[in-house]
C-alpha cells in the first residue's frame, strides 16, 4: 500500500507538468507515459472508490502535496480527462505531440469501464470543435447573442447619429462627435458606455460589411451614398468619442474581451494601430519571474493585462483578417528585433510572446487539417 501511495503523490505533479512550459521537450513516447499514468490513477480510484478508509488514507496523501488547486481522491477517476484537458490547453506542446494526443484522445477504446464510456474521446472531439469554431475566415466575431436592452440601446445611438449625420452631410459639417453624445454616453456607468459603444461600433461595422457583399452584387446608388453616410457620421463620431481621450480608450481596451477588440480593430483600421500601442504598454510592464517560470507584472498597482489576457488578445488578432494578422505580426516581430531579437525564452517578452501565438497559429492550422 505504501508504494501505491508514493505513486498517488506524483498526480498533482503530473498535471502540473502537462500545464507548464515543460512539454516543449516532450515526444511522443513521453506522451504515452504520461497518458499510461492518467490510466492508472484512474484504475486505483476505480479500485477503492468502495473502500471509505482507502480513500481517506489515499485523499489525505494528496492533500499532503498542497497543490493549487488542491486535488483530492475525485480527482483521480477523472486523470485522463484533466491530463488531456491540460495537455490540449497548453499551446507549449509541440506540434507532433499534439497531433499524437488528439490521435490517442479520438481513438475508441474496445472496452472502456465506468459511468462515462469514450470520455477521452468525447473530450477531444469537443475541444477540437470549439478551437475550430474559433477559426473564422473573417475578423474573429464575438457571440452574436447580445443582450437583448445592450442592443436596444446600441440601435437608438445608432439611429440617433444617422439622423443627425443625413441632416449635417448637406451643409457640410464635421463628424466629429456631436456635444449631446458624450453627455449622454457620461450619464452611465463607464462599464455600461463602453458596451453601448462596442455593440453600436459592431453594428455598423457589420452592415458596412453586407453593404459591401450587396454592392458587389449591385446595388443602387442611393443605397452606396447611405452606406457612405452611415461609415462617416454614424462610425466617426463614437470613433473620435473614444480615441480622443487616450485614458478613455485605454479604460476601453481593458474592460473589452479580446475578441471583441480583434472583431472592432478589424472593422476599423483607426483602432488597430492604438490597440496595438496600448498592447505594446502592457508588454512593457512584465518582467520575467524565473522562480515561477513565467513573465508576472512589474507593477501591481497599474491597470495593466497580465500575460496571459496579453498573449490571448495578441491571438485573437492573428485570428482576424489577413491585413490585421499581418499586422500584429509585423509588430511583435518588430519589437522582438527592437529588444535583442533573442530566440531564448525568458529573455524578451516580445520573443516568447511571438513563440506563443505562431504556436497556436500552427496548432489551429493542425485542427484544420
Amino acid at each position: 500500500m505504501e508504494a501505491v501511495l508514493e505513486q498517488v503523490e506524483q498526480l498533482p505533479a503530473l498535471l502540473a507538468g502537462a500545464s507548464s512550459a515543460l512539454v516543449r521537450d516532450w515526444d511522443s513516447l513521453t506522451l504515452d507515459r504520461a497518458l499510461e499514468w492518467a490510466q492508472y490513477f484512474q484504475h486505483v480510484h476505480d479500485r477503492f472508490r468502495t473502500r471509505p478508509r482507502l480513500r481517506e488514507v489515499l485523499g489525505r496523501r494528496l492533500r499532503r502535496a498542497q497543490s493549487n488547486p488542491p486535488i483530492g481522491f475525485p480527482h483521480l477517476g477523472r486523470c485522463p480527462q484533466l491530463l488531456g484537458l491540460a495537455l490540449l490547453e497548453n499551446r507549449a506542446l509541440p506540434p507532433t505531440a499534439c497531433r499524437c494526443l488528439l490521435h490517442r484522445l479520438l481513438q475508441l477504446p474496445g472496452r472502456e469501464a465506468g459511468p462515462e464510456p469514450h470520455s477521452l474521446a468525447l473530450l477531444a472531439r469537443r475541444k477540437a470543435a470549439s478551437r475550430l469554431l474559433a477559426l473564422p475566415s473573417v475578423p474573429p466575431r464575438p457571440p452574436a447573442d447580445v443582450e437583448p436592452q445592450l442592443q436596444a440601446e446600441a440601435q437608438l445611438l445608432l439611429g440617433r447619429l444617422r439622423e443627425e449625420g443625413q441632416e449635417a452631410e448637406p451643409a457640410g459639417e464635421s463628424a466629429g462627435p456631436p456635444r449631446w453624445l458624450s453627455a449622454v454616453l457620461e450619464q452611465l456607468p463607464m462599464s455600461r458606455a463602453f458596451e453601448v459603444v462596442a455593440a453600436a461600433l459592431l453594428e455598423q461595422g457589420r452592415g458596412a460589411d453586407r453593404a459591401g457583399d450587396w454592392d458587389l452584387a449591385g446595388s443602387s446608388l442611393e443605397g452606396n451614398w447611405a452606406s457612405a453616410v452611415g461609415d462617416k457620421c454614424v462610425a466617426g463620431p463614437l470613433l473620435s468619442w473614444l480615441l480622443g481621450n487616450k485614458e478613455r480608450f485605454s479604460a476601453f481596451c481593458l474592460f473589452l474581451p479580446g475578441s471583441l477588440l480583434a472583431s472592432l480593430a478589424g472593422y476599423y483600421s483607426q483602432l488597430s494601430r492604438p490597440y496595438l500601442d496600448l498592447l505594446t504598454g502592457c508588454g512593457s510592464h512584465l518582467l520575467y519571474d524565473p522562480l515561477q517560470g513565467r513573465w508576472v507584472v512589474s507593477c501591481p498597482d497599474k491597470a495593466v493585462l497580465s500575460w496571459e489576457q496579453l498573449r490571448e488578445r495578441f491571438t485573437c488578432l492573428c485570428q482576424g483578417s489577413d491585413v490585421l494578422k499581418g499586422q500584429t505580426q509585423a509588430a511583435l516581430k518588430l519589437l522582438k528585433a527592437q529588444d535583442g531579437d533573442f530566440q531564448v525564452c525568458g529573455l524578451s517578452v516580445w520573443t516568447d510572446l511571438l513563440t506563443e501565438v505562431e504556436e497556436c497559429l500552427r496548432k489551429d492550422y493542425l485542427l484544420l487539417t
